[in-house]
């Protein structure tokens, strides 16, 4: 599990790698990866949007910026959490992703919430540390 904490928003990450879904002799492999972003701040708060960085073990980037996450744009009041999972491909049989989310808050103040950096590593393989 990885986790960040950002003006009283906390984002957890949870990666997992997906064996059924994933060919090496086609050099196609999956994560899924499920987040959890919990408000400890005292102030209701919505995610408007999302932005990731994709890096390949070749050190290719690929970015994606968009509405919400999985077609929601969740409202989270002080205390509460919400829970996503998505996937993730790659050519190669390691990564991993970073990125954040923009937030507003009940005041219409936009914030940025950093997503923590995590590995995306094979079963066998032992996980990177990544900065």
């Amino acid at each position: 599990m990885f986790i960040t904490r950002t003006r009283d928003i906390e984002v957890k990450v949870t990666p997992r790698f997906l064996p059924e879904r994933s060919s090496a002799d086609k050099r196609y492999y999956f994560w899924s990866y499920t987040i959890e972003i919990t408000n400890h701040g005292d102030a209701t708060v919505q995610l408007e949007s999302r932005h990731w960085r994709i890096t390949d073990a070749h050190g290719r980037v690929q970015e994606v910026r968009g509405a919400g996450v999985v077609g929601e744009q969740p409202v989270l009041a002080p205390g509460a959490s919400y829970e996503y999972t998505s996937g993730v491909p790659l050519t190669t049989d390691s990564g991993f992703m970073t990125g954040s989310y923009t937030m507003v808050d009940d005041a219409g103040e936009r914030f940025e919430v950093a997503i923590p950096t995590f590995s995306l590593d094979l079963p066998h393989a032992a996980a990177r540390v990544v900065n």
